[in-house]
């Protein structure tokens, strides 16, 4: 079934690109942010580790971001859009994440890490949302992958850069360079250009809430299960290549090998005529495949090909998603639906974190399977919504 999307009204003085500046400028925020993430996500459970957490705990805490960001991402979304204000709120939401890594980096005892990182959570959950918002604010949607990849690139800069310092540097002091990546965010953040403001008579005008929008929350939940699927990979991939003998260097290469693939489908997503819908398909087949093979614990040398599979559960359900958002809410709330994209992904997200240490502790590399079945569920629920609202949403 092919579906055709509606094209949206061509956007007025006051939405269009605002040139090479806006575009090098946002591709400095995203390589920016996207090198603390680099830096966040495969070497912070190892931190917690080297501070006395064990495998289920780790899972909790690393599920805190996703439950902070429930109440973090409409708050903030819903100033940004109310006083279209999305600079500014991603300044002072990128200076306070900051500040509360800073602070996590001389917390002690499992209480104090566990505040710490979910006040440092409350301010950087909202910065990805925010930061799609105000990317398809500045730029034609088909401009969003080459400008985005540059923080993917960022991404395996950072995870080879600490694979290597992972053999150098003591577990306890790995925080330093979230501390670090951090605060180069927020300097991305300030050299952001302004956008021109909304109109004020569109500015104020209601809209329905997007969880009445039936299709917008099939698409966040189709969405959501296929991302909530990295789970295991996310919290217990290094930790199990690191026990199995791998390198930092070969564990920062594999993280590495992943975003090459989804640096390869943003760069070509402007010439594809696939749709958005595809794409959630697509990423959704990817990560059923792709965790169907990691729960039969495969060979070290297969590894790097089913990294390959990243640009497909990641990188296609990405794009797919917040294109058919974008798609569907209006440009005077696009922070709230991304917002709300965001906090559903982080739902379940958090619900499958939760459950992973449990299930690496038990299971092992099995605890992949499980992960394989959420991402066909996604792949259905996708499915499900592009059969019941087909035109509107397509593409």
């Amino acid at each position: 079934m092919v579906i055709r999307e509606a094209q949206p009204p061509r956007p007025s003085n006051h939405q269009t690109p605002t040139g090479n500046a806006f575009t090098w400028r946002l591709a400095s925020y995203y390589a920016a942010f996207f090198a603390a993430l680099g830096v966040q996500v495969p070497f912070l459970p190892v931190w917690f580790a080297a501070k006395g957490l064990d495998a289920s705990l780790i899972g909790i805490v690393l599920a805190l971001p996703m439950l902070v960001r429930v109440f973090a991402i409409p708050a903030t979304a819903r100033i940004a859009d109310a006083y279209d204000a999305l600079r500014p709120v991603i300044i002072v939401a990128s200076a306070a994440a900051a500040l509360g890594y800073g602070l996590l980096a001389f917390a002690q005892g499992t209480a104090a890490i566990i505040a710490v990182y979910a006040l440092a959570s409350a301010f950087y959950t909202p910065l990805m949302p925010l930061a799609d918002a105000y990317a398809l604010r500045g730029l034609v949607r088909e401009r969003y992958g080459p400008v985005r990849l540059w923080g993917s690139a960022a991404f395996i800069v950072a995870t080879l850069g600490g694979g290597v310092l992972l053999d150098a540097i003591a577990p306890p002091d790995l925080v330093w360079l979230v501390v670090a990546t951090v605060i180069a965010t927020a300097a991305g953040a300030y050299a952001l250009a302004r956008l021109p403001m909304q109109p004020p008579a569109t500015r104020h005008v209601a809209h329905a809430p997007p969880y009445r929008n039936a299709a917008l929350l099939g698409i966040a939940v189709a969405a959501g299960l296929v991302q909530a699927s990295h789970a295991v990979y996310y919290g217990f991939s290094t930790i199990a290549w690191k026990a199995a003998g791998l390198s930092g260097l070969s564990i920062g290469t594999l993280w590495a090998i992943g975003v090459l693939a989804e640096i390869a489908l943003f760069a070509c997503s402007a010439r594809w005529a696939a749709s958005s819908m595809q794409l959630l398909v697509a990423g959704a087949a990817g990560g059923t495949l792709r965790w169907g093979v990691m729960a039969l614990d495969p060979p070290a040398f297969t590894l790097p090909v089913l990294q390959c599979l990243h640009g497909l559960s990641f990188g296609a359900t990405h794009l797919g998603s917040i294109g058919a958002v974008a798609r569907l809410a209006p440009a005077q709330s696009g922070a709230t639906a991304q917002g709300f994209l965001a906090v559903i992904i982080g739902l379940l997200m958090a619900a499958c974190m939760a459950v992973s240490g449990a299930l690496y502790a038990e299971l092992h590399a099995k605890a992949y399977a499980v992960m394989s079945l959420i991402a066909a569920l996604g792949g259905a629920v996708c499915y499900a919504t592009m059969r019941r609202t087909g035109p509107r949403i397509g593409g």
